[in-house]
């Protein structure tokens, strides 16, 4: 049982936008079962979508990168999941899942770069495309039983990793939502695993891939970032090595280019190559594997949400609502009750005390991860989510750990040479200011602001009022208020990347 008799360190990689059939649903993986210990295989899925008197099925490879980003806002995901041209009726109850809808949704998406074709949502990769998470899924514990904890976007979702709750939001934020959130910070009525680790006095840290952590748009987080809890990834493996204190690590990918089309970052976004966040994982993974923590650490990696790609096991129902009232109730645009969970997503269960070639079915989602945290480290709940949410603590069923651990994982296939990007390859990183300015050299369709690029803004003006005077927070408010364009956003960008230089 992993308890805080041994395991000293959490740490939790996030990527972006995958579900668990895009990535490995045709990697044939064959375990044991974590329940009844007998040996099972992951199924290759044979889900299937009609559009336009075709039918097109689950197959391999999987176009990499994407030439349209698939719809996964909460209003597309409903239509996915249920059919084209279904609404979800405001207060529920969720309407029901066939999973007929991925194709029909993702040829009505705009922006492509290149012609789409309607089975690229249910293309799914080779065990040649993602080899770094392939060997780590056998290593260790696959969970083929964690779902994203809200049928829709990236930001929801990471707010229940957060908060066991998004506070109401069932959308990507708009600028509307922005404009108050700079004001007011987008904050939770019980707070985040951040506010408890702090006031209970653990410590914990959070790793920055870019100058724009999606975290640092929780409320209370400037003063976190002014307080040394947010370091670079750059550092992350030299850190392990020298007295590693936190209990807690949340580690960010680089998100790349957002006020565009998110190349060259290492979140696996659908536009960007799916190789730079592999790297990312192996990076993570040695790192910690090599280091004097190595046999006291626990690490969690996962997908936020299901980013449009098709999946065939359908969601279960009668997910707990967090029972926490929302800050500002605008949030829930669409009413939705959060009773619903998302689409199903990877998740690889990485410790020395864990038996080898672990299959878990058992229902988990992203608050799992906050119920594992309670648990470990004696933490109170946040909402009813986390309360009741599987940890994984049953998983450590070794009582020494394991010495079989690689030290090495493989390496993942080049990186595609996108336009603007920089060389990635082996595990050197740089600073996550000196990343967002490499990435501001990517090229750009000017353009007024979509999806997830206003709540990016809003991310770069907390870390500019993280780094100024109070005296000028109006105006930096003002400054971002003002945004409207891509192009705009990549100029404030390099503003606030300039004054933070200038302070640092």
């Amino acid at each position: 049982m992993l308890s805080g008799a041994n395991i000293k360190h959490v740490f939790v990689l996030m990527l972006e936008n995958r579900s668990f059939d895009h990535l490995l649903g045709f990697s044939g993986i064959t375990g044991t079962d974590a329940v009844s210990l007998e040996p099972r295989t992951i199924p290759t899925p044979t889900g299937s979508n009609r559009y336009r008197e075709a039918t097109y099925t689950q197959a391999t490879p999987a176009i990499n990168p994407m030439p349209v980003d698939p719809g996964h806002e909460f209003t597309d995901t409903v239509e996915e999941l249920c059919g084209p041209g279904v609404k979800y009726p405001r207060g529920g109850p969720y309407p029901p899942i066939t999973n007929s809808g991925y194709v029909a949704n993702y040829m009505a998406q705009p922006g492509a770069v290149r012609k789409p074709s309607p089975s690229d949502p249910l293309r799914c990769c080779t065990t040649a495309q993602v080899p770094v998470l392939t060997e780590l899924a056998k290593r260790f514990v696959l969970c083929d039983g964690w779902w994203s904890s809200m049928p829709g976007p990236t930001w929801p979702n990471r707010l229940f990793l957060h908060a066991a709750s998004s506070g109401g939001l069932d959308h990507t934020p708009s600028k509307k939502d922005i404009e108050w959130y700079a004001v007011f910070g987008y904050g939770f009525q019980h707070g985040t695993i951040f506010d408890r680790l702090y006031e209970l006095g653990l410590p914990w840290r959070i790793y920055q891939g870019d100058a724009v952590p999606l975290a640092l748009a929780l409320k209370g987080m400037t003063k976190y970032l002014r307080e040394g809890h947010f370091a670079d990834y750059a550092d992350f493996a030299e850190d392990l090595q020298k007295g590693y204190e936190p209990v807690y690590t949340f580690i960010e990918p680089s998100y790349g280019a957002w006020w565009g089309d998110f190349t060259c970052g290492t979140s696996q976004h659908p536009l960007d190559d799916i190789a730079r966040g592999e790297w990312l994982i192996k990076c993570t993974y040695e790192a910690i594997r090599n280091s004097p923590v190595w046999e006291s650490s626990l690490l969690i990696v996962t997908w936020d949400e299901h980013g449009g790609f098709y999946a065939h096991a359908v969601p279960p129902g009668e997910a707990p609502a967090p029972g926490d009232v929302p800050v500002w109730p605008e949030n829930n645009e669409s009413g939705f009750t959060f009773t619903q969970y998302g689409v199903r997503v990877p998740a690889v269960v990485v410790s020395p005390l864990i038996p080898a070639n672990m299959l878990d079915g058992r229902l988990y989602d992203h608050t799992s991860v906050l119920s594992t945290l309670a648990a470990i480290f004696k933490i109170p709940s946040l909402t009813k989510r986390d309360e009741l949410a599987l940890n994984l603590t049953s998983l450590g069923t070794l009582s020494t750990p394991r010495t079989d651990a690689p030290a090495r994982l493989p390496d993942p296939p080049p990186p595609a040479k996108l336009s603007g990007c920089g060389p990635l390859s082996g595990c050197g990183s740089i600073p996550a200011l000196e990343a967002s300015r490499a990435q501001l050299a990517a090229p750009v369709e000017d353009g007024p602001l979509t999806g997830n690029q206003p709540g990016f803004v809003y991310v770069a003006l907390m870390r500019d009022l993280a780094a100024s005077p109070e005296s000028e927070h109006a105006q930096r408010r003002e400054r971002a208020a003002s945004v409207e364009t891509r192009e705009q956003a990549r100029a404030y960008l390099a503003e606030v990347l300039d004054r933070a230089a200038q302070r640092s």
